[in-house]
């Protein structure tokens, strides 16, 4: 336990905020809200992460308008109450020494689908007998998201000044409700990424063609969200880092997306990748490998100079040690392994050598294991991983 603290395990400030550590919970939607509420599965769902150690957590996609959801499933901060609704899961993360986040998202193109485990396609007959309802998805153009899919209703001026708007109220509303950093989702083909995409987007005013034109309804969103929200909340940018796919979005274009980001006040680019075509939310068609988005985070912390956070398939506490010392990233968030183990936090401190055996963990718990422990190697055996 000598020597240099980890830097997985070292605070980050940014703006007003203070990370615990740089360990995050990647947003993941769960698509259990009704009609845009949480219900108790996401104050038990986010809360156990906040318990396990992790620095800052993410509470998933929240739409801006209600025809912005992806699914019937998913979050909304269309209007107060959903803010209202939200407050006490953001109260749970604070008070068990998480930062709560919030991620803010229009679905595009993309809306009026099927929950995940429904399938993740358009909504079916049997959906809508069961009571989902279905909208008329919205886009940059008429480019349908895949091959049978509804055809969008390309956006007009006034629309976009409705969802820029929508946006910066659901930023404000999350701030309200105890939220401290709010996330603007720009990947996956949702609405703000389908305007970046030339997949996507075949527009032929101001912003559609060159990549300026294309970058600029997001920087608007961008800009108006920084403009409206106190100045010492951060504001990040989630954005697909490349499209995977010929003649689609690609690294060169992050790099001035990130660097135009950071002229509009955007404090970090969180990494993802993919989206843009049938095959599920994210690049779920790819063969992927541990910490392969890593490279997007770290050339674009050295070649547009912001904060960065990378994921993707980052397992172990010694791989995310590993990336932030060689300046891939300034935070790594971890997704599916934090479902697998909630307390993934607390075991990296262990692994890395920072504390003993549960001496991070929540005293209520720490209580009871380690008698739990003493007992096991009492017996001849000892604590599993």
């Amino acid at each position: 336990m000598a020597g240099p603290k980890p830097l997985l395990l070292t605070p980050l400030t940014i703006r007003g905020v203070t990370l615990p550590n740089r360990i995050a919970v990647s947003p993941m939607a769960m698509y259990r809200a009704r009609d845009g509420f949480p219900t108790p599965f996401h104050l038990v769902h986010y809360g156990k992460f906040a318990l396990g150690g992790a620095g800052l957590v993410y509470v998933e996609e929240a739409a801006v308008t209600r025809t912005g959801r992806i699914t019937n499933g998913c979050l909304g901060l269309w209007d107060d109450a959903h803010a209202e609704a939200l407050a006490p899961v953001a109260a749970f993360l604070s008070a068990e020494g998480s930062i709560p986040a919030i991620q803010i998202n229009h679905g595009g193109r993309k809306a009026s689908a099927q929950r995940a485990w429904e399938g993740n396609g358009r909504l079916t007959p049997e959906n809508l007998a069961n009571g989902d309802e279905s909208w008329q998805p919205l886009g940059p153009s008429e480019n349908p998201f895949s091959e049978g899919w509804p055809v969008p209703r390309p956006l007009d001026r006034d629309d976009m000044d409705t969802i820029r708007e929508a946006f910066v109220a659901a930023a404000l509303r999350a701030v309200r409700a105890g939220f401290r950093i709010v996330e603007i989702h720009m990947a996956h083909g949702y609405l703000l990424q389908s305007f970046l995409s030339p997949l996507a987007n075949a527009r032929s005013d101001a912003y559609g063609g060159s990549r300026e034109n294309r970058m600029r309804f997001p920087l608007e969103v961008a800009r108006a969200i920084r403009g409206a929200l106190p100045s010492d909340v951060p504001v990040f940018a989630r954005i697909s880092a490349v499209d995977w796919i010929e003649g689609g979005w690609e690294m060169d274009d992050s790099v001035a997306l990130a660097r135009a980001l950071g002229e509009a006040g955007i404090d970090l680019v969180d990494c993802s990748s993919g989206g843009n075509l049938l095959k599920g939310a994210t690049n779920t068609n790819l063969s992927r490998s541990p910490g392969y988005q890593a490279p997007f985070a770290r050339r674009l912390r050295e070649e547009a100079g912001v904060f960065t956070q990378a994921v993707g398939l980052i397992r172990t506490p010694h791989l995310a040690e590993e990336l932030l010392q060689a300046g891939s990233a300034d935070i790594i968030a971890v997704g599916r392994q934090m479902l697998y183990d909630p307390f993934w936090a607390h075991h990296a401190t262990e692994a890395l050598g920072e504390t003993g055996a549960f001496e991070a963990w929540p005293r209520p718990y720490a209580w009871w294991l380690e008698k739990w422990a003493a007992g096991l190697r009492s017996s001849g055996e000892a604590p599993a991983a």
